[in-house]
């Protein structure tokens, strides 16, 4: 390949973090005119080496070319200068800011923000149209959509001059509709000459989208593929380094009596804004009911208020018939002793205390357990022989109980609370981002793990901004948006369409069928 043909070049990259050696002697060739996919399981070094081109990270040693000629790039301005924009997973973005002003801030061309802001607008408009990136400069960002806002990142990188641009993560927040007009966008760019480079966990949408994808593992490239030669599954053995199965395979499930009914549910939030409106629905014993939903929908405080760690406004929850009592601060130790178990979104905000030694994490919220001691003596010795139980059994890894948490990786993190939640037996389990920041190998162990308590008779309740894996691992479908349940849905009748329409709050508000049942009927 002629060197021209290259927007960028990274030869023998090497980064150390203390110990960890993060890049390992990296190669990688992007073309240029072309969507360029790094693909890789939690601290592959993907997003590592992606900050080194974009001048966040200096590499230790190696080489960056960009258009062929080489370059110390020293922080984001410079690589900004060369032609290299980065649009990061979690938006950068002034909310009472008009577009506008967040495209210009930070690359005035005047002391005169006046005659700046009407120069930037003509551009802002051309460079709109030139890549069908249609937005209203003067409208404010906390008044759009998650998916317009992502365009406007990419209208900010344009807009200083970017010629490659790096995307970590971009679907994250959006619905499958967002997702799809997104990849419209990559590919008008991509057209009109544009490199993208395209940093994703979805083996579905590297092979949407990407022209050609590389694949790391340990820090270090194991292979550079042309899409088209390549497939899911392929991908999937050269990151993990061994077969895994990508679906979720499982029987039909056999829903018993109700075992969790939510009725007539009103929550606030922080800041006092109500973000569950009146919703209602019941699980079963035997089932996976998954709630989707684009993030910030109410779904996360519905899962905090059901499990007893915020308080409600109005409204009933029921464990097997019975009103729980979930007020105050210790109603989260109430919906535990009622045989509730959750496992909340932010593993490491809520869920665990990563200072603590993995051993006191396996017991967090069960320290007054018969097991591990009467009142205020602990039994160290046996809640230590219990946490190295669970770290066999669910394969944790290192298995070394006395490890600070916070050593552990996301997937292994995430094993934990699983483990401490799921090994009490409880009626009901709510799980929060079953899989957030989790490798594709610890993904099928956590799947399989949920199918199991769904086929040992428990009620399983699932929230995921994931809709593929809402798909796959529930039996039935809540759809909710702007606080509201607004659907519901067979997994396996459901088009993605149907589902994204629903997200996007393009539905009226009934949802008979999620209506919770009069107790003893079969909603």
């Amino acid at each position: 390949m002629a060197q021209s043909d290259l927007a960028i070049e990274l030869i023998g990259i090497n980064k150390r973090f203390g110990a960890v050696h993060a890049n390992k002697d990296i190669d990688l060739k992007v073309r240029r005119g072309s969507v360029h996919g790094i693909v890789g399981e939690n601290g592959a070094g993907k997003s590592t080496l992606m900050s080194i081109l974009y001048g966040f990270y200096t590499a230790d040693s190696g080489e960056i070319r960009v258009n062929g000629t080489p370059h110390a790039i020293t922080d984001s301005r410079h690589a900004l200068a060369l032609g290299i924009g980065m649009v990061h997973q979690h938006f950068m973005l002034v909310d009472n800011f008009s577009i506008l002003e967040n495209v210009v801030l930070g690359a005035e061309d005047s002391a005169l923000l006046g005659p700046s802001l009407d120069r930037a607008k003509k551009e802002l408009t051309r460079l709109a149209k030139e890549y069908r990136l249609d937005v209203n400069p003067d409208a404010i960002i906390e008044d759009v959509s998650v998916g317009t806002q992502q365009r406007v990142e990419i209208l900010k990188a344009l807009y200083r001059g970017a010629d490659v641009l790096i995307l970590d993560e971009p679907t994250g927040v959006l619905t499958p509709a967002e997702a799809d007009d997104l990849f419209r966008v990559l590919r008008t760019l991509r057209d009109q000459g544009k490199t993208i480079i395209l940093i994703t966990h979805k083996l579905r949408e590297i092979m949407a989208i990407t022209d050609y994808v590389s694949v790391m593992r340990q820090g270090a490239m194991v292979d550079t593929l042309k899409t088209s030669d390549t497939n899911p599954e392929q991908l999937a053995e050269l990151m993990v380094g061994r077969r895994v199965l990508l679906r979720v395979e499982k029987t039909a499930a056999k829903p018993g009596d109700t075992f969790l009914s939510v009725e007539n549910l009103v929550v606030k939030d922080d800041l006092g804004v109500t973000r569950v409106k009146d919703v209602s629905f019941t699980v079963r014993a035997g089932e996976i009911v998954g709630i989707a939903g684009v993030a910030g929908n109410g779904q996360s405080e519905l899962l905090e208020s059901v499990s007893g760690m915020r308080d409600q406004t109005s409204g009933i929850v029921r464990l097997k018939g019975t009103p729980l009592s979930l007020e105050g601060d210790d109603g989260a130790h109430r919906a535990r002793k009622a045989g509730l178990a959750h496992v909340p979104e932010d593993r490491q905000r809520m869920g665990l205390i990563t200072a603590f030694e993995e051993w006191e994490n396996a017991m967090l919220g069960y320290e007054d357990d018969p097991a591990y001691g009467k009142g205020i003596i602990l039994d160290i010795p046996s809640a230590q022989a219990q946490a190295r139980e669970r770290i066999k059994k669910f394969d944790i890894r290192p298995a070394n109980e006395r490890l600070k948490t916070a050593n552990f990786s996301g997937g292994n993190q995430q094993k934990i609370v699983l483990a401490r939640e799921m090994e009490r037996n409880p009626d009901v389990l709510i799980v929060g981002q079953p899989t957030r920041g989790v490798d594709i190998g610890a993904i099928e162990f956590i799947h399989n793990q949920i199918i199991k308590m769904r086929d040992a008779g428990k009620a399983i309740l699932v929230v995921s901004v994931e809709l593929d894996e809402i798909r796959s691992l529930a039996d039935r479908i809540l759809v909710m948006f702007d606080g509201h349940i607004v659907g519901e849905a067979d997994p396996a009748t459901a088009t993605e369409g149907e589902l994204g329409l629903m997200m996007a709050g393009g539905t009226d508000r009934k949802a008979p069928q999620a209506r919770v049942a009069a107790e003893g009927e079969t909603p």
